[in-house]
């Protein structure tokens, strides 16, 4: 057996009286690409910050190959062993491509930058790596898979060969995946290694060939991914026997009141859209990131103004380019991005919770503490967002939990119409079971359910979805869908009618 390229041997890190991680195990070998997954809170972010230098262990050693860790002050000798791409990019996206590449490091000629060697430079190192970019492209003019192979050949150019990806398929669709996947593989060809962090356990099975599971900060297990099943797997990380779930429930009566009618809807992102949702109906919405669903469900939720059609909640016109008419109108939202979207980290969980509503908690623009506490705590309790309390920042806050305070946020106003856009992205198992679960609830309620996602254990709990294809509704699915049916209605294929000229121009039903 080789020297394995990174070992963290008996991990122990603690933050005040928080344990992060009481048993920290991981051995990847050379050319491997291998998974760390475990529900959030389980202790991923803090191994990825020892392993790459950023936090010393209280206790445990970490090793890259064979030789033991740098100290933590010599960063050059830390970047030329590991590199990490997180969720969020950290490229600066004014700057081109070459400017990110070798900032800090830019080569001169007589105290100047010299831009003609960087942009050589640059582009000979996007052709080592095959990174196909234009070294002169403003980076924040990139598409997110393209960003992160800058990142990735930014690293490789240090000379480090073991790259921690943090979700890196979180803002991706199905084509920009397995392209992803593709040059992961082509980079493991050429000596690359990857540590794939992940929450789409599909995923793990088909780019990596090692997972290590954590769970309540401990490691639990690892594994050839080709012997561990799903199931295992899952059981593995949420430490119960996970049964076999069926959804059913009642089909919605065709003559429930229609809550959402849209007519006609175009735009720039999507074309002649008709759309209906009853009361107590989940409706889904299906497509590629190029298919014009998520520009569709934020113009329900008051983001953009279609060019023509138009739309009604519950009878009467539904504004549309101005969220807090929108909100005033019936419409709750969880936005695409918790992050930018959702929350405002610089304020409690009560604050972010409840500012959707503070005109019931008070008058005159005075909101009553008291009355705006006992309302947050009801929605805490409701949502079973494990918190110290309201006044917790929501910074402090794990993805899941993060993710039930926006989700919230949306029910707190009772809307009629509720809009979900990637409800469970990037959240642990349990919280997304939470976060469907609350979904399930507002059906029953009688709300109006709205969700666009990518996750097809999202959408298994719709009624029926519609499927988006260069900005028409090409395709509708009845409850009990197969995979491999609604996978080829995303992709487009067999989406063409007879004498039609492309895909996007209708849909075959026969």
């Amino acid at each position: 057996m080789s020297t394995p390229l990174v070992e963290a041997r008996d991990i122990v890190k603690r933050y005040g009286p928080t344990v992060a991680l009481a048993d920290g195990r991981l051995t990847v070998l050379p050319g491997e690409s291998h998974a760390l997954v475990g529900r959030n809170g389980a202790g991923k972010s803090t191994l990825v910050t020892v392993l790459t230098g950023l936090q010393a262990p209280d206790e445990g050693t970490v090793r890259f190959d064979g030789e033991p860790a740098p100290p933590l002050s010599d960063r050059d000798a830390w970047r030329s062993k590991v590199a990490c791409v997180y969720q969020k990019p950290t490229v600066v996206p004014e700057l081109t491509v070459a400017e990110n590449l070798f900032i800090n490091r830019q080569p001169l000629h007589r105290g100047f930058i010299s831009w003609r060697r960087l942009r050589g430079e640059a582009a000979a190192l996007l052709d080592t790596w095959d990174v196909r970019v234009d070294p002169e492209a403003r980076t924040a003019d990139l598409k997110v898979e393209d960003r992160q192979m800058v990142e990735i050949a930014r690293a490789l150019s240090f000379g480090a060969r073991f790259i921690v990806l943090d979700e890196p398929t979180a803002q991706l669709d199905n084509r920009e995946i397995e392209r992803l996947f593709s040059r992961m593989r082509a980079l493991q060809d050429s000596g690359v290694t990857f540590l794939f962090i992940s929450h789409h356990l599909q995923e793990v099975y088909e780019v990596c060939q090692t997972v290590t599971v954590l769970r309540d900060a401990r490691w639990i297990t690892t594994a050839p991914v080709a012997e561990l099943p799903r199931r295992a797997l899952v059981e593995a990380m949420a430490g119960e026997s996970i049964a076999e779930r069926e959804h059913s429930r009642d089909a919605v009566a065709d003559g429930a009141p229609v809550v959402l009618d849209a007519r006609g809807l175009t735009a720039p992102a999507y074309r002649d859209i008709d759309l209906t949702v009853r009361r107590g109906e989940v409706v889904g919405i299906a497509g590629s990131s190029g298919s014009g669903k998520i520009e569709l469900a934020e113009s329900f939720a008051g983001l953009y103004t279609p060019a023509s059609g138009s739309a009604q909640l519950d009878g009467r016109p539904l504004p549309f380019g101005d969220v807090r008419a929108a909100l005033g109108a019936g419409v709750g939202c969880v936005p695409r991005d918790r992050h930018g979207q959702g929350l405002v980290f610089g304020m409690s969980i009560g604050d972010n919770a409840t500012m959707s509503v503070l005109d019931r908690l008070g008058r005159f623009g005075f909101v009553a503490g008291e009355r705006r506490r006992r309302f947050a705590d009801e929605l805490i309790e409701r949502l079973d967002i494990h918190a110290e309390g309201p006044e917790q920042p929501v910074s402090d806050l794990s993805g899941g939990n993060a993710q039930k305070v926006v989700m919230a946020r949306a029910l707190a106003s009772d809307p009629r119409l509720l809009v979900l856009i990637n409800p469970t992205a990037g959240v642990d198992v349990k919280s997304k079971e939470s976060l469907l679960a609350r979904m399930d609830n507002a059906r029953e309620d009688g709300t109006a359910v709205l969700v666009v996602s990518d996750e097809l254990d999202d959408l298994r709990r719709c009624d029926r979805v519609l499927v988006l294809f260069h900005g028409r509704v090409v395709a509708e699915h009845p409850a009990g869908w197969r995979d491999h049916e609604l996978i080829a209605s995303i992709e487009g294929v067999d989406s063409m009618p007879a004498g039609a000229g492309s895909p996007a121009e209708g849909v075959d039903h026969g």
